[in-house]
């Protein structure tokens, strides 16, 4: 997959079959789009490209919602899109000035002019320009004067997967990770750098890394011990994870920290890619440290069996 992060550095296609928006999480209903764009793209020997935008445009544009979570990053998602086999990734930098850009001028200069699009698929319901002045009606009412094919995926369609990025965030809020990794089709991701810690776990014969995610805007599922897979290195392992403030010992921070299972290397400064699973437990406070080591067996023990089925 090509990615350009600027709308100049990318070369018109012969016969482009393109889509546009944010596309957070990558799920289900945002798979049926892509899914119809690689097999018109195939029928009419042409390359999908998918138009996203970075920052996600309500950070921009409302920059007071400091508490805006997001699915993915734009790191996550490229790799997310890659996997589903999209051809060319064009991010566009959001920025108020783009905002002004109206539906016309979008369609010229963009989708005409610079992409080469021949077909354009799009979500129900789905708004691009100016105040989201353009429209799937105007589109279809004007693609002969445009030269390209316009497709709307069908209400019923997207209706039939029943999913929505809000319904992701709102299952991982509540830790049902499972639940979300349905809705997205896949497990949901969190990639960070390893820091240094207290190093308690590795006191009581549990060591962990503790992970930083950068990306502030990134949602973090609900407190509580998780099994999940790590991917290092190209190669991923068991572990088990604890989001939270560990209240057994007077933790202050919220922290993010994973024990991956027969491994043992030091990985400070390394980046770690963690796919949740499922939900073990939610965050305790346990009388001692002993009664804490003999849980952690347990949770260490129930991973293992969930992540082998």
């Amino acid at each position: 997959m090509n990615i350009y992060h600027s709308i100049e550095d990318f070369n018109k296609l012969d016969y482009a079959v393109v889509t546009s928006g944010t596309f957070d999480g990558v799920h289900v209903g945002h798979q049926t789009i892509l899914s119809r764009l690689k097999e018109v793209a195939k029928k009419y020997g042409g390359e999908t490209v998918l138009i996203t935008y970075w920052p996600h445009p309500r950070l921009v544009l409302y920059p007071e919602q400091t508490d805006l979570k997001l699915l993915n990053t734009f790191e996550e998602k490229a790799d997310l899109l890659k996997k589903q086999g999209i051809d060319h990734l064009l991010r566009i930098p959001f920025t108020k000035d783009f905002a002004k850009t109206t539906s016309e001028q979008f369609i010229r200069n963009l989708l005409v002019n610079r992409i080469g699009t021949k077909k354009l698929v799009i979500g129900y319901d789905h708004r691009f320009g100016k105040n989201r002045e353009g429209s799937f009606e105007h589109l279809k009412k004007n693609s002969s004067k445009y030269g390209f094919d316009v497709e709307e995926i069908s209400r019923q369609d997207v209706d039939n997967v029943a999913v929505s990025s809000t319904k992701i965030r709102n299952a991982l809020t509540e830790g049902e990770v499972s639940t979300a990794a349905h809705l997205l089709g896949n497990p949901y991701l969190l990639q960070g750098r390893v820091v240094k810690g207290e190093k308690l776990g590795r006191m009581i014969g549990f060591p962990t890394a503790n992970i930083e995610i950068e990306f502030r805007h990134k949602l973090i599922p609900a407190d509580g011990a998780y099994a999940v897979f790590v991917e290092y290195e190209g190669r991923m392992y068991k572990g088990m994870l604890n989001i939270g403030f560990r209240p057994t010992v007077s933790g202050l921070n919220r922290s993010i920290e994973v024990h991956i299972i027969d491994f043992d290397k030091e990985i400070y400064g390394e980046t770690l890619s963690i796919q949740f699973v499922d939900r073990i437990r939610p965050e305790t406070k346990f009388e001692d440290i002993e009664a804490l080591k003999k849980q952690l067996q347990a949770d260490k023990t129930l991973a293992i069996d969930i992540l082998n089925k």
